[in-house]
């Protein structure tokens, strides 16, 4: 199963992101680390996987802290998507979160990042199988990296299922359309260098280092002043779906009150002072 580990420290509410049996917590400097930890079974989604995922994205939202998030698995996997053992009706395990669904019936959404988006940038960490579920879960991610040897797919069809976390929606709008189609009605598995030849992922790395990648373009948005960083992600998804026009009109809102920030006014001055910017949120 793992343990749990309960260094996040800093969260507040929901448990303050401190993981569960299927989801790990810990902290790298500025970054929150989420580990979906059921490796016996290929971390495929479970009640206290979803339930952690969902705490660590509250987590991460609260604590000003946190400048970023990664999201990886354990044991050489990502996640190979839904339990379909307790989709055919032999049982989920984690009952004793079934409150916390009761209390919300949107949870396992927000925690597979259909119905939420962190102010947070997240970045994906991915090893072997990030299929079904795994791929779904990743379209809500904003920077990707991903093992040489990892391999992609929504195989949903194959099972006569349907990729109901937000792919038939997703995934045209991150991927050429003909690549998404392809992927969506054949259900066939993709390599990670085709991953990276449609545009699903953003690098590929040496087999075992895709972490490491990962908390390496953390360090480098840590880095940025977070005020900035949460405003420009915001303005990206925000005009995704609009005019140019409107566009530009709603990135001037977004824009034009960061450079009120005393952040602002730091950044150049450690710049002219060639030193390391120290950022308050301010």
């Amino acid at each position: 199963m793992g343990g749990t580990e309960h260094d996040a420290g800093h969260g507040t509410g929901h448990g303050a992101g401190h993981g569960t049996e299927h989801l790990t917590v810990r902290r790298e400097g500025a970054t929150l680390v989420l580990t979906l930890n059921r490796p016996e079974a290929k971390n495929a989604l479970s009640l206290p996987m979803l339930v952690g995922l969902y705490d660590g994205w509250v987590a991460a939202d609260e604590d000003d802290s946190i400048r970023s998030v990664v999201l990886t698995g354990a044991g050489g996997t990502f996640c190979a998507g839904m339990d379909l053992k307790a989709l055919a009706g032999k049982g989920m395990e984690g009952e004793q979160y079934r409150d916390r669904l009761k209390a919300d019936p949107d949870l396992h959404w927000k925690a597979m990042l259909r119905h939420h988006r962190p102010r947070k940038p997240v970045i994906a960490a991915v090893e072997g199988y990030c299929v079904a579920g795994g791929t779904e879960i990743l379209q809500g991610t904003d920077i990707r990296v991903a093992a040489e040897t990892a391999t992609f797919g929504l195989s949903e069809v194959r099972r006569a299922l349907f990729p109901i976390g937000g792919s038939t929606v997703r995934l045209q709008r991150q991927i050429p359309r003909t690549h998404a189609l392809e992927m969506l009605l054949t259900g066939r598995h993709y390599s990670a260098a085709e991953a990276l030849s449609i545009g699903l992922i953003g690098s590929v790395v040496p087999a075992g280092t895709a972490l490491g990648r990962a908390l390496e373009i953390a360090e480098q948005v840590n880095a940025c002043g977070p005020l900035a960083v949460e405003a420009v992600k915001a303005s990206v998804y925000e005009t995704a779906e609009m005019t140019e026009t409107d566009g530009l009109k709603s990135e001037l809102e977004r824009g034009w009150p960061i450079f009120a920030t005393e952040d602002s006014k730091e950044g150049p001055k450690a710049f002219a002072e060639k030193r390391p910017a120290v950022y308050r949120r301010a």
